[in-house]
């Protein structure tokens, strides 16, 4: 059988009724089996809806369970992960939730279907999403669930049902290309990473806008798509913008990790930063702090968003209603050892 949030006792072969298909097909999906078409699937989802279906887990008392919280990531050695991480931990250990990480699989297993099943089934709190690897309309599987969710700075903006945390990516990218500006630089290059992801837009026209404040050209040749918040863009970034006849004094990089590897590629080129190119990161990681030279970073407070994205993903879960579904938390410029004058214009 079937419970309903209200108790009442639906079979399987009155949901199969409903949803036109068979009580085996029923008992798949509700399983959380992949063995069956998208469209049936739906069908068979929207009934259950409608019955206000709720797992055996989901149908414990609340007060039996200690809340656990599913974190997902992309990837779990980057500095930008990490502390994000920590800042979850750390409110988690003194909330009394456990924290489960998992990271994407690159061919898409499981399904979002599947995984918002597992998830509903086994009776989860919630889920904490720090990856590009969910779209919007993959996102609704654990919506229809009604399974909390946020998501830290998503990939593109997420309808006005989904709660998600980020940071002031326009203003930081616009700060960053101006104390570039304000240290003499003209020609200033920018190395993106996803290059539709809404932060990297962001930041790259808070770059535009700076220089178009200060009546400058916005110059095609020197906006660099890295393709991925990872080293190896800021390597082949670096490597094209070396091409150039007329080579960038500075580099703003979308992410501290592209920024990580136009140092180590300048390092192999013999390239002096900031000597001869100076470079500003974006993220404010502790990796950055440690680099040589220490990198000048737009800081985010990762820490704090990883608080915040938990602190709603457990109220959403005691029902209460948020304020607001947009958490933006400010940005600051930490200048460190890798941005100076251009070599022109320092004191001898």
């Amino acid at each position: 059988m079937v419970t309903a949030a209200s108790g009442t006792k639906a079979t399987l072969a009155t949901i199969a009724r409903e949803a036109g298909v068979s009580a085996p097909t029923v008992s798949k999906v509700v399983n959380g089996r992949d063995d069956v078409a998208p469209k049936t699937r739906a069908r068979v989802l929207a009934a259950l809806e409608q019955v206000g279906y709720q797992s055996p887990v989901q149908r414990r008392s609340v007060a039996d369970l200690t809340p656990v919280v599913e974190v997902v990531v992309d990837v779990l050695d980057s500095g930008y992960t990490i502390e994000v991480l920590a800042g979850i931990l750390a409110f988690a250990a003194s909330a009394d939730v456990e924290i489960l990480v998992s990271v994407t699989d690159p061919s898409g297993r499981p399904s979002p279907e599947r995984r918002a099943q597992r998830i509903a089934d086994v009776g989860r709190a919630g889920m904490i999403v720090v990856t590009s690897a969910f779209s919007e309309a993959q996102l609704h599987a654990f919506r229809r669930r009604h399974i909390p969710v946020v998501v830290i700075d998503p990939l593109n903006p997420p309808s006005a049902d989904v709660v998600s945390v980020g940071t002031t990516n326009w203003a930081g990218g616009k700060a960053a290309t101006e104390h570039l500006l304000d240290l003499g630089h003209r020609r200033i290059a920018y190395i993106g990473g996803i290059e539709a992801a809404e932060c990297n837009q962001a930041r790259l026209h808070g770059y535009m806008a700076a220089l178009m404040a200060r009546g400058l050209p916005v110059e095609p040749r020197y906006i660099v798509s890295g393709g991925k918040f990872r080293r190896e863009s800021g390597v082949a970034g670096f490597q094209q913008l070396l091409e150039l006849e007329q080579r960038p004094t500075a580099i703003f990089a979308g992410s501290d990790s592209i920024a990580l590897g136009v140092l180590s590629e300048a390092v192999r080129q013999g390239v002096s930063i900031p000597n001869d190119i100076s470079l500003i990161g974006f993220d404010g990681t502790r990796q950055g702090e440690e680099s040589v030279p220490p990198l000048s970073s737009v800081a985010q407070p990762l820490e704090e968003m990883g608080r915040a994205a938990l602190r709603s993903v457990l109220r959403q879960a005691r029902g209460e209603v948020l304020d607001s579904h947009r958490v933006e938390l400010a940005t600051q410029v930490v200048v460190r050892g890798s941005t100076a004058p251009p070599a022109g214009e320092r004191p001898a």
